[in-house]
């Protein structure tokens, strides 16, 4: 095989490995769950005194 057609196969390998890990960071981006902390007692004092 020539030297060109071994660089060219490398190549897709490298892309398909780095198209692949992306997919999966972008799917484990979206399954994370987000949370919010609730609010303190000191917050919710102050928020009440302001009504």
């Amino acid at each position: 095989m020539s030297t060109m057609i071994i660089v060219v196969i490398l190549s897709i390998i490298v892309v398909l490995a780095v198209l692949g890990l992306s997919v999966l960071t972008v799917n484990k981006g979206y399954s994370y769950k987000h949370t919010i902390d609730p609010p303190k007692k000191a917050e919710q004092e102050k928020l009440s005194d302001r009504k």
